[in-house]
């Protein structure tokens, strides 16, 4: 989808949120999810007692008794078995009764939202009935590799599958008390089956070509989702839909929450929850879940996390508006796992004593990460993840903004590294800029589409001359901004690009070349290369508020997380706001601080975990505790009456200096969240 089709999507999303009415009379409203669990049932058709062992009613008392309030269980799971009384697909073929219709009613009487979960992309034993249901890959294969994943057979979304899985859903929003739909793998899966080479043919997309397949295949994807959409709230107008693979944005029309799925301990990391948090809460005012698991991967049977580690993930979410979810395996059996909810409702029950602090609470934000890109770019760039980090270590509060945002309410916006500008995002900028406000950018940002010219050349006040030759590059910094740097020279990690300053732009900091670049010459390795001399090349810029590091930064963080690079850039970022809203004299880099608001109190929400990588695997075991912490929040010319921390309200002494009101937390054990009422 270009980026113009995303803005689009994105301003229309109030008036699609005010089309579809809440309520109307005789529909039950929809649902707003508070603390939920995810429960995955894949299984194998050979499994000869699925169901045997479940008591349904011990099943949802227990789930109740953790406070959850909205569940998400299989109606049909990725090897395309059915847990319900279907006539359309696969009943699971050891199953007696009706599981999933067992459950919901249970559910129904006893309070709890269920959500019904379909596989999109994947539904083995159908694949395996219809061939031609499923994908057919580029060189001329069925299955996937590695076959050893439930991605190794994927479903065709414009095959006869398309109007099956419709019908499917169809069959259970009709015959089923349910509050929700959940449309899991909805990727996009490259196919050129005759099908979709027809359909590409007749749109003049080249079959041969493998980028224009898979955009189609997303484009595949977009529209079977729309078509769900559809057909779900024809039958039940205030359902929870998401659709999980699609972009968020691109998906807003036709989806009315969000769900982001996060394992730490999988592939995910540390870095990923941070960036959507951050990115997902600009798109709208609709319920965001945050989904980490009780495991260390998706069909892990016999992983339960330590009770820090899920804790933090879901208190992060919180302070970032998202609600709790966390997935688990339904054994196919039906046993109850005590164990694992023994902890949840643990940490669950902890998390509600400080629910009248979370309920509708709004991050303030002051600062925005411009990030116009589709959103695989988004989970998974790097540079931006580093530039998320970067901010979170500084305290700063921030937004991840795309061009479907609207940017109006930021001082400062970051641009790191590689955003090229098109006609739109220039003009925007330029906005931004012509109101008085101030922008960083790094590497070749802000270079146009073809990375001729700076597209705003006249306001960043550099002449963009090309790729940097130095590798590696040195840095020196003059003293407008080298607070807390050694005087030496400072390596970057990270190509760049040579700019020459226009007239009445500030050159604030210079490269240092090295003696050699890197290399093999012929002889010998050139491995060891010390920097040499100052010269006239720019590192860092100045022409108003615009700031432009000619290397890329957030790469070289990024790369070797050197301090002084983030140094530097925060004594940028202080002179461009240099009351931001949130300060503190002790925390470490590690915690983070995110301010929140509601009618009448503003809230700050202190986090201090560290996750360690032990082997393979970031690993959270234990909070940190800090003591005599102190933080200052700019008050905005808002006097507060009372300031405690929640949930008991322990009051604590403050004062105002300045544009603040500072406050020392005399204990801080991994969580504390301060509540200034005004």
């Amino acid at each position: 989808m270009r980026k113009t089709e995303r803005v689009v999507l994105g301003v229309c999303l109030a008036a699609v949120l005010r089309a579809f009415p809440q309520e109307q009379a005789g529909v039950p409203k929809i649902h707003t999810p508070k603390y939920a669990l995810f429960y995955d049932n894949h299984t194998m058709p050979a499994c000869p007692d699925v169901g045997a062992g479940f008591d349904v009613e011990a099943f949802t008392d227990r789930i109740k008794r953790c406070g959850v309030d909205y569940l998400t269980f299989h109606a049909r799971c990725n090897l395309g078995m059915a847990y319900y009384n279907t006539k359309i697909g696969i009943r699971h073929p050891s199953l007696t009764y009706d599981l999933f219709g067992k459950l919901a009613e249970a559910c129904q009487r006893k309070g709890i939202a269920l959500t019904a979960y379909l596989n999109g992309g994947i539904s083995s034993a159908e694949g395996v009935l219809h061939r031609d249901w499923t994908t057919l890959c580029a060189d001329g294969r069925e299955y996937r590799e590695n076959r050893l994943t439930p991605f190794v057979r994927t479903m065709c979304y414009n095959s006869p599958y398309r109007d099956h899985l419709i019908a499917m859903v169809e069959e259970v929003v009709r015959n089923y008390p349910v509050s929700g739909i959940f449309i899991d793998c909805l990727g996009s899966y490259g196919c050129v089956c005759p099908i979709c080479v027809k359909a590409m043919k007749k749109q003049g997309i080249d079959p041969s070509n493998g980028a224009a397949v898979n955009r189609f295949a997303g484009q595949s994807a977009l529209r079977l989702a729309e078509d769900i959409y559809k057909a779900a709230t024809a039958i039940k107008p205030n359902l929870l839909i998401y659709h999980n693979g699609p972009g968020f944005e691109e998906q807003t029309a036709f989806s009315t929450y969000a769900e982001v799925e996060c394992l730490p301990a999988g592939s995910w990391g540390y870095e990923y929850l941070p960036v959507l948090s951050h990115y997902v809460r600009t798109l709208g005012d609709r319920p965001v879940l945050n989904m980490t698991g009780r495991f260390y991967k998706w069909g892990d049977f016999g992983g339960l996390r330590p009770e820090a580690a899920i804790k933090s993930e879901l208190l992060y979410g919180l302070a970032n508006g998202m609600r709790p979810n966390v997935g688990g395996h339904f054994h196919p059996r039906g046993d109850l796992e005590t164990a694992v909810l023994d902890r949840i409702e643990k940490i669950y029950k902890d998390l509600q004593t400080f629910e009248p602090w979370f309920d509708q609470a709004k991050n303030a934000a002051e600062i925005a990460i411009l990030y116009p890109e589709g959103i695989g770019r988004i989970r998974g760039d790097m540079q931006l993840k580093s530039a998320v980090r970067m901010l979170s270590e500084l305290k700063h509060q921030f937004n991840v903004v795309t061009l479907a945002s609207d940017w109006s309410n930021y001082r400062v916006l970051v641009i790191p590294d590689d955003i090229l500008f098109n006609d739109e995002t220039a003009r925007r900028v330029k906005a931004h800029i012509a109101a008085g406000k101030a922008v960083i950018a790094s590497g070749g940002s802000g270079l146009n589409e073809k990375r001729e010219r700076f597209a705003l050349e006249k306001e960043w006040g550099v002449k963009y001359l090309g790729a940097n030759a130095f590798d590696p590059a040195y840095f020196t910094v003059g003293k407008n901004f080298n607070r807390g740097l050694p005087d030496m020279p400072l390596s970057l990690y990270s190509t760049g690009i040579d700019t020459e300053p226009l007239p009445g732009t500030r050159v604030e900091a210079r490269l240092i070349k090295p003696y050699y670049n890197l290399g093999w010459d012929g002889e010998y390795a050139v491995y060891y290369t010390p920097p040499d001399k100052v010269t006239d090349k720019p590192a860092l810029t100045v022409n108003g508020n615009v700031a432009h590091f000619s290397h890329r930064i957030f790469a070289g963080y990024a790369e070797k997380a050197p301090v002084d690079l983030r140094t530097v850039f925060a004594n940028v970022l202080n002179t461009f706001l240099p009351e931001p809203l949130f300060k503190h004299e002790n925390l470490p880099s590690f915690s983070r601080a995110f301010v929140t608001r509601q009618p009448g109190r503003d809230m700050v929400h202190l986090l201090s975990y560290v996750p360690e990588l032990r082997g393979k695997t970031q690993m959270i075991e234990e909070p940190i505790e800090l003591h005599q912490v102190k933080i200052s929040l700019r008050h905005d010319g808002k006097t507060p009456k009372h300031v405690y921390l929640a949930p008991d309200k322990t009051p604590l002494p403050f004062k105002q200096a300045g544009s603040y009101i500072q406050v020392t937390i005399p204990v801080h054990k991994g969580y504390s969240l301060v509540v200034l009422e005004l």
